[in-house]
């Protein structure tokens, strides 16, 4: 088919993550998804606001769809990490047609009460919870890594081509019939990503070893995390915005409703407006990515917000509240486009769902919380004071964290390094044997003895975040030069999957340290493994 159309077009595909099929049918599903799910989030809301004068209880619709991730978000990434994407994102799908389909039906037969439409809410919600780690992470799956920054880009476009849409939609469907009939035709848009998802063959490769746990794999996330300076950067500047950002969320139907006195079809337009934005910033934010830092971009864009969050708390007209939203929606993909493509260029693929998750917990999290915290504040002093608060908020907590830099990931911060050799042992551990102990001995001189030091810090955090319970490097005080690391990981098949999880990055690090070794003595490696006797007592081996 591409034969057929025009050079410039066939051209422009070439240089564009849509030029493969593979990619370009997942992203028209993902389009498809979002834009159901933003109409159910847009309805709910409205549906809530028709069923109570509370703020409270319209600000905990927010908090439904988003309490789902805080509570599942970390199980949903490490699943995605362990268990075929495929099969996950299949039934997720099936749970999001369904629960969607279910609220529309109630709606438009007047069953609907607001306990009922909160529940299936949370359940929409918890849906979306497993389904977008999965999403998000299959993308570098089906682009070249010269390709991945506009492919994250254009999932920004997807998600907020979906938040112009899909409210706007919602809301002329509402008006013309009701929220019911809106909600019915959102569960619709469900079915192009089962589909895609149907005919998709297996492409992601199992994983080496034995298969992760459920438990132990969201431990292990967690630790990579911890151990992770980016990461925890990327994290800490996600929760400073979330959480101030979780304002203009809770309180949007309340503004459209008695601050602008604006219908259902105007609260879409509202809504529109943002997503109008969003669309702006999503097209825009990979050229700016190449041509400023990430850490740039995000501060920016955090000002931007605060700005919008002015116009909108002052607006007692329409224009200047669209012309807020419009600023909110592009500040909004700027920093969470630039965050998530962060994480997606920094996090290994072993391990990439889960810090995506960690990213959306984050973020969702913030959004549940802070909507009733941001709903309670408005009940008290009014959404005007409540907006004005928030941007004031964001802005001190920027200053506050001004030295949190976040920036790009290199390739060989992903890239793993050519699977490691066999292990030549006499007799082969089961994979539940544990724990672990390595050790490395070291012979160095002491002119090179602070390079050393300051060289294997630097690999402590690296063989932490890739397994290891504990890392420690320790002098020998018989002999002189002689420097001993040692590292513990629980069990046998975790250190085979340490082994496999080494990037070009950690690799470097480590040869680092081998270049400060005595030329004329061989670095030595012991594996050590717990044994234990028949009463189950352990041993030192």
């Amino acid at each position: 088919m591409r034969a057929h159309l025009p050079a410039f077009v066939r051209s422009r595909l070439a240089s564009s993550p849509l030029g493969g099929a593979a990619y370009r049918n997942f992203y028209f599903g993902s389009i498809g998804s979002a834009l159901g799910y933003t109409m159910q989030a847009t309805m709910a809301a409205w549906l809530m606001a028709t069923l109570t004068t509370s703020t409270l209880m319209v600000a905990l619709v927010q908090s439904a769809s988003t309490l789902p991730t805080l509570l599942f978000g970390l199980f949903a990434g490490t699943l995605a990490d362990i268990v075929e994407r495929r099969r996950l994102i299949l039934v997720t799908q099936v749970v999001l047609l369904g629960a969607t389909l279910i609220l529309g039906l109630a709606a438009v037969t007047g069953i609907v009460g607001p306990a009922f439409l909160l529940l299936l809410t949370f359940l929409v919600g918890g849906g979306f919870t497993f389904y977008l780690p999965a999403q998000q992470a299959s993308v570098n799956e089906l682009v070249s890594t010269t390709l991945l920054t506009r492919a994250i880009a254009l999932g920004s476009v997807a998600f907020n081509l979906a938040r112009a849409v899909g409210p706007a939609l919602a809301g002329a469907i509402a008006a013309a019939m009701n929220p019911g009939m809106a909600l019915i035709v959102a569960s619709v848009f469900f079915a192009p990503m089962f589909v895609v998802m149907l005919r998709t063959v297996r492409s992601q490769p199992p994983l080496p070893g034995v298969p992760e746990r459920l438990l132990s794999g969201v431990t292990i996330g967690l630790r990579y995390v911890r151990h992770s300076a980016p990461m925890r950067a990327l994290l800490l500047r996600n929760l400073v915005f979330s959480a101030c950002a979780s304002a203009f969320w809770a309180l949007l139907p309340v503004i459209a409703r008695d601050q602008l006195g604006m219908g259902a079809a105007g609260f879409g337009l509202l809504s529109a407006s943002f997503g109008i934005g969003a669309i702006v910033g999503a097209l825009s934010v990979a050229g700016l990515l190449q041509r400023q830092s990430m850490n740039s971009i995000v501060t920016q864009a955090v000002r931007l917000w605060a700005v919008a969050m002015v116009l909108v708390g002052l607006a007692s007209d329409t224009p200047l509240a669209l012309i807020g939203a419009g600023c909110a929606g592009a500040a909004w993909v700027y920093v969470f486009a630039s965050l998530s493509t962060g994480t997606q260029t920094s996090a290994p693929a072993w391990v990439r769902a889960r810090a995506l998750a960690m990213n959306i917990v984050t973020t969702q999290g913030c959004l549940a919380v802070g909507s009733a915290v941001w709903g309670a504040v408005a009940s008290g002093v009014g959404t005007r004071w409540a907006l004005g608060v928030s941007a004031a908020a964001v802005i001190g907590l920027q200053i506050a964290y001004r030295r949190v830099h976040v920036r790009l990931g290199k390739e060989a911060d992903t890239e793993p390094v050519a699977a490691p050799a066999d292990l030549a042992l006499g007799s082969m551990p089961r994979p539940d044997d544990g724990p672990v102990l390595i050790q490395i001995e070291y012979r160095i001189d002491p002119a090179v003895r602070e390079r050393f030091l300051q060289a294997i810090q630097k690999v402590g955090p690296t063989r932490r975040r890739n397994g290891a319970t504990s890392w420690r490097v320790f002098r020998d005080l018989g002999e002189e030069g002689r420097y001993v690391e040692r590292y513990v990981i629980e069990s046998w098949a975790e250190y085979v999957r340490l082994r496999s999880r080494m990037t070009k990055a950690d690799s470097e690090l480590q040869k680092r340290v081998a270049e400060l070794q005595r030329g004329d003595v061989s670095i030595r490696v012991s594996r050590l493994i717990g044994a234990t006797t028949e009463v189950g007592v352990e041993v030192a081996t």
